[in-house]
């Protein structure tokens, strides 16, 4: 019996297979020959007892980069990032305990926003799983509700098919994250290494072509509409449909609105673009939803950030709803036509069918178009640009980030104001420009996510935008990014505070700001007060080079430098305003006709 304190054969001396026989490799071994059949070139990890023995094998891989975080949860978020901007997959290891929890977080946001991700933990020996041994955590188990599928490996021969599976399972149908944890004594032992030919799972078909019939009744209701929006969601984006996104929105004449997972998947500066919906959603998108007669939800699934109180919201209007995952359709709400599908192919099919539908009957919307044109004009995106403590206007800031970095950029942001702010402000024309924590809402996670896009995309400029609070949860993976020569840009929105908290603390709390001040900067221009931490001398310390921004005219040079600087990573500590808000804003549990609310705190920039 193998134990903790057997020598390990070397790789080379795992077995010698006899000519025409498959090879015979360690389990630990399969999972590195596995993983470059499927043509993995990129992993983010951090090795630990469990998981040393496929380390071991993986120190020889020359097709290979490996990564080595500070924190496995930068693994996971940097994997995600890596497959939000590339569309590939992405891989994280992590060894068993502690090391297979950190990623929890990561694999959980991954499940939300339909990230296809692959985590490889360790895990301790199969002899010892039950005994309460050291590091020893069913992560299987804990991971079971946050991923499509976890998989347990107990014996070298089931490395190879696990594997293929898993990738399988993760890019195929509705993406999302896939467990593997493998015991040590699996990873240990050697078997034939056989590649199965084909990924057979029953029970798991995922559907993409969508039904004729739906597709009929879906062209003559978008046909018969007056006030027709196409609702987009994520999954335009992960299922590459921008293109026929496009054609389709051109051909019906609809308004578009994206949602926040779905920013870039049809340009900003398309006319029929309306912005973003929900609760800090434009005030043209969210009256739009409401006040529709027809829903062409795509790839979207009614998310309560988008809908407010479920009960009032679009009151008026029949529900088209395209998604893959069958689960999504009539979840929330009821689905006039479900169409099960995935949203390339489905869209793909609808565009002929409306315009055989549209040669019968000619569709009206210029009414439509005319009220919509109206609260475009009338609700304008806006801020006010001189706050009364004379700090930086954070939305001034980001926005300057986007017009001097321009679209072929990728943007990551944390979660918070700034998240918002880089939403509205920042202009998106392309699908992976955009990446962030949409649904599981994840402090935390734009240097990571940032990092992992720019390994993925080495030629774009990078940016993760970030907030103080944010920023200090996992911004250890700066010294990942300076010793592999990572040099993404960092902008620091700092207003030294927890900021969506305290927005609702200001609106819904009567101004009690109960423990969201982070001493991270000043609350007003010229006050002398700490700074723990000095996100500059941070910023040096990790050989990053560091910047800090108090004034307007600051704003654009020293993005400028940031750009400029390509041999390390940058860190810019905007110190903007602690009072500055986020408007439009939906407040939570009501209807979202309420978004005229926002006029009574922020009518500055709106025109009656």
């Amino acid at each position: 019996m193998t134990t903790e304190s057997t020598p390990v054969p070397s790789p080379a001396a795992a077995g010698t297979a006899k000519k025409g026989d498959p090879p015979i490799l360690t389990g630990s071994g399969a999972i590195l020959a596995s993983l470059e059949k499927l043509g993995i070139t990129d992993v983010f990890g951090l090795p630990g007892g469990a998981i040393m023995p496929f380390y071991d094998e993986l120190m020889s891989s020359t097709a290979i980069r490996h990564i080595l975080v500070r924190h496995e949860q930068g693994a996971g978020h940097a994997a995600e990032g890596y497959a939000a901007a590339s569309g590939r997959l992405g891989v994280c290891i992590a060894t068993s305990g502690p090391g297979a929890t950190n990623l929890v977080t990561a694999i959980a946001d991954a499940h939300m926003d339909s990230v296809p991700l692959l985590a490889i933990t360790g895990q301790v020996f199969s002899t010892s799983m039950g005994t309460d041994a050291f590091q020893e955590v069913d992560i299987t188990g804990i991971t079971m509700p946050i991923t499509k599928h976890s998989f347990l490996v107990t014996k070298p021969e089931d490395v190879p098919g696990v594997i293929a599976a898993a990738v399988h399972i993760a890019t195929t149908g509705r993406p999302g994250p896939v467990l593997v944890d493998v015991t040590k004594d699996a990873q240990q032992k050697s078997a034939p290494f056989i590649w199965p030919p084909k990924v057979e799972l029953p029970g798991y078909r995922p559907v993409t072509k969508a039904h004729g019939k739906q597709i009929q009744a879906a062209a003559q209701l978008i046909v018969e509409s007056r006030k027709p929006v196409l609702y987009v969601g994520g999954g335009v984006v992960r299922s590459g449909a921008h293109r026929e996104l496009l054609a389709f929105a051109e051909k019906t004449g609809a308004p578009v609105v994206t949602t926040l997972m779905a920013r870039g998947a049809f340009p900003d500066s398309h006319r029929q673009n309306l912005g973003m919906p929900g609760m800090h959603g434009t005030v043209p998108s969210v009256l739009a939803l409401q006040e529709s007669d027809l829903l062409v939800a795509i790839g979207s699934r009614f998310d309560d950030r988008v809908t407010g109180k479920v009960s009032e919201f679009a009151p008026g209007a029949k529900v088209i709803h395209i998604d893959i995952d069958p689960a999504e359709i009539g979840k929330i709400r009821h689905a006039d036509v479900p169409i099960v599908g995935d949203a390339r192919e489905v869209l793909l099919d609808l565009l002929p069918a409306f315009e055989a539908a549209a040669a019968q009957s000619t569709p009206d919307i210029v009414d439509w178009w005319k009220r919509l044109e109206t609260l475009r004009s009338q609700y304008p995106l806006g801020y006010v640009d001189d706050p009364d403590d004379g700090l930086l206007a954070p939305q001034a800031v980001i926005e300057a980030i986007g017009k001097l970095s321009g679209p072929e950029a990728v943007y990551a942001a944390g979660v918070g104001q700034h998240q918002m702010w880089a939403a509205q402000f920042i202009k998106y024309e392309r699908p992976g420009a955009w990446l962030n924590s949409g649904g599981a809402g994840t402090m935390g996670y734009a240097v990571p996510a940032a990092m992992g896009a720019k390994v993925a995309q080495p030629d774009r400029l990078v940016w993760a935008i970030d907030g103080d609070g944010c920023f200090q949860m996992t911004n250890q993976e700066l010294a990942t990014c300076t010793i592999n020569n990572i040099p993404i840009k960092v902008a620091i929105i700092n207003n030294s505070s927890l900021g969506m908290v305290r927005q609702w603390q200001t609106l819904f709390y009567d101004g009690r700001h109960s423990f969201t001040d982070l001493e991270t900067g000043s609350k007003s221009a010229g006050e002398q007060t700490r700074m723990v931490p000095d996100f500059v001398k941070m910023a040096d310390a990790y050989g990053a080079l560091g910047i800090r921004v108090t004034k307007p005219e600051e704003v654009e040079p020293a993005i400028r430098l940031a750009m400029e600087t390509n041999d390390r990573p940058v860190v810019i500590d905007f110190i903007v305003s602690r009072d500055a808000m986020v408007w439009p804003m939906v407040p939570q549990g009501v209807g979202n006709s309420s978004v005229q609310y926002a006029r009574d705190h922020a009518p500055d920039w709106y025109e009656e």
